[in-house]
């Protein structure tokens, strides 16, 4: 057990840490006698009492070394999104136009898929309307409208073409929707909107998981 110490000794061990600093930094090395040796152990000896175990501070900088964060790779995306936009052909079969109704299902895929979207049944977690679009517009807004719509886990979204009733020579972006989406690997089907909900002038689309 540590003895108690008296105020008479925190003071003199408070004496003893100024006189070992003064000492320290403005005196010489000197021989010293045994008696001040044997001074000096005392001396510390109580001023270790006092203070206890002492550790040194540990330093705690920033390391100027550490690597920068790594941008996010916006340009690499921009590059992917125009590969696959150049990649979508304006070329279309008028085969593919069948009647007022657009319909698609990707093989593999159940059949029930399409009476399921044309019931409605999917409820539609996204939207892009193309009205007012060229088609040269068109294009880009789609491709980035569906790989933002799978990015954010959005399966089942809805696009608006029109139908561009006015015009004699028929609607200008609906078969080229219809053709863009079928050049697409990610979707898995399409079919008209019910006509509660756009008619032959909108299309469900389902889209492949990003996962």
């Amino acid at each position: 057990m540590p003895r108690a110490l008296s105020v008479w000794s925190y003071v003199k061990a408070a004496n003893i840490l100024e006189s070992l600093m003064d000492s320290t930094l403005s005196r010489p090395k000197m021989s010293r006698n045994p008696t001040d040796n044997q001074d000096s152990d005392d001396d510390s000896a109580l001023f270790r009492e006092m203070v206890g175990d002492v550790k040194p501070i540990e330093q705690n900088q920033a390391d100027s070394k550490a690597e920068p964060p790594k941008a996010r790779p916006r340009q690499r995306e921009a590059d992917e999104r125009q590969v696959l936009q150049d990649m979508l052909s304006d070329h279309f079969d008028d085969s593919l136009e069948t009647g007022e109704e657009l319909s698609f299902l990707r093989a593999g895929q159940q059949k029930r898929i399409l009476k399921k979207m044309r019931r409605g049944q999917y409820a539609m977690e996204a939207e892009l309307d193309l009205h007012g679009y060229r088609s040269e517009e068109a294009r880009p807004a789609l491709v980035e409208f569906l790989d933002r719509s799978r990015s954010n886990g959005r399966r089942c979204v809805r696009i608006v073409h029109g139908r561009a009733l006015h015009r004699e020579s028929g609607p200008v972006l609906k078969p080229l929707v219809n053709s863009w989406l079928r050049q697409r690997g990610d979707v898995l089907a399409f079919c008209s909107a019910p006509a509660s909900d756009g008619g032959a002038g909108a299309v469900y689309v389902l889209l492949k998981s990003a996962n």
